[in-house]
């Protein structure tokens, strides 16, 4: 086997890509500095309690685990930040009041989550927690149409779900809870005859409540629909009140609900939601409410946030990152070096031509050059 091949679905990032995530994770970086959002850089390696803790069967399976050398203890490699992050809020900081923090950086994971998919995704995210409210899932909620838009993705449509309604139909059943995982399991894929056999053994009422949620997917009429068909309990009320709430709120995107729409339901606790844009079959972007994240750091606190795949963004963005930049040639001139200094330290990018090279193509579009002229050194654009 040749010695240069990756492992499945681990690649590297080329230039041209790498432009342009680099270019797309300062937007959305500065976009989150500019609603208070404060950088965090968990590492990316911890004790694989710290790590897991709290989470569910899925991150365990894909999460890398190995022995740490000084302690004989077992670690794992982030296969997620956002429990990193809270574990963060809860210990390290341990503020009374909302704190909103942000991240970016690799995480490694066992198995890829789609066909073609990468095994280290590049997350970047933001989370806002102390404050219960459904003020904060708006602003989160906002703050991803807002990454979205500076990626230039168009036509997006958020799906919006809520944990609360499975977990008070499974409240209604004690027989039910030994069921949970399989059956959110089986929701978050729509496989309606998994359902049908898993909920054999319930209660009339509430089997026909857990086969309906399939098929409660719609604009926000679907709300209604499920008032008539799902059981009139407190817990499911408030739930429906919520995402219809939310649903007359956001702006800038298609609001559709699935009440079925479960993934990553072994955290989270209330309002849920994905964003999907045209011609990806897959959500571009997850999140949601988890207040109980935190509790096993000693300090549950309330929680919302989302993350993304910035490489997946990257793949399906329409920005352009090649740059503009002024070809110089190369010369020990003291003059030209300190004209090229000057160009540099003005935000230029200036690439000097060595020698012999001067015709080489790059991925910088040199549109101008650096010329001498009457013994001085001028920018003038390139005649093509």
């Amino acid at each position: 086997m040749s010695i240069w091949l990756l492992p499945e679905n681990i690649a590297d990032v080329l230039p041209s890509e790498a432009r342009k995530l680099e270019v797309l994770r300062r937007l959305l970086l500065d976009r989150f500095r500019l609603y208070g959002y404060e950088l965090v850089m968990p590492p990316m390696l911890e004790y694989i309690d710290s790590l897991l803790a709290n989470a569910g069967e899925d991150l365990n399976l894909r999460t890398f685990k190995l022995v740490d050398q000084l302690s004989g203890r077992t670690m794992g490699l982030r296969a997620d930040i956002t429990p990193q992050v809270s574990r963060i809020d809860a210990h390290l900081l341990n503020r009374a009041g909302v704190t909103r923090l942000c991240y970016a950086g690799s995480v490694l994971q066992t198995r890829p989550r789609g066909l073609h998919a990468t095994r280290e995704p590049f997350q970047i995210g933001a989370e806002i927690y102390g404050h219960a409210g459904l003020e904060a899932d708006l602003e989160i909620q906002q703050l991803l149409l807002d990454t979205l838009a500076l990626a230039q993705l168009t036509r997006v449509r958020l799906d919006l779900c809520h944990a609360g309604v499975m977990r008070a139909l499974l409240d209604e059943a004690p027989q039910a809870q030994a069921l949970a995982n399989p059956l959110f399991s089986a929701l978050a894929s729509k496989d309606v005859p998994t359902l049908a056999e898993l909920s054999v053994g319930l209660p009339t009422s509430l089997r026909a409540a857990v086969l309906a949620l399939p098929m409660l997917y719609g604009d926000a009429s679907v709300l209604d629909r499920a008032r008539e068909v799902l059981p009139k309990l407190p817990a499911i009320g408030r739930a429906l009140d919520e995402l219809a709430f939310l649903a007359g709120q956001v702006q800038g995107a298609e609001v559709m609900i699935d009440l079925a729409d479960l993934r990553g339901y072994e955290y989270h606790s209330g309002v849920m939601f994905s964003a999907y844009v045209d011609g990806v079959p897959n959500a571009v972007a997850r999140g949601g409410r988890y207040d109980k994240i935190g509790e096993v750091y000693g300090r549950a606190r309330a929680a919302t946030g989302f993350s993304l795949d910035l490489r997946e963004v990257v793949r399906i963005s329409p920005i352009e990152a090649r740059s503009s930049a002024i070809l110089a040639p190369w010369s020990h001139d003291a003059s030209l070096r300190a004209q090229v200094a000057a160009l540099r330290d003005a935000g230029e990018i200036v690439i000097q031509a060595l020698p012999g090279h001067e015709h080489d193509g790059d991925e910088f579009a040199c549109d101008r050059a650096l010329v001498e002229r009457a013994g001085k050194w001028v920018v003038e654009p390139v005649t093509r």
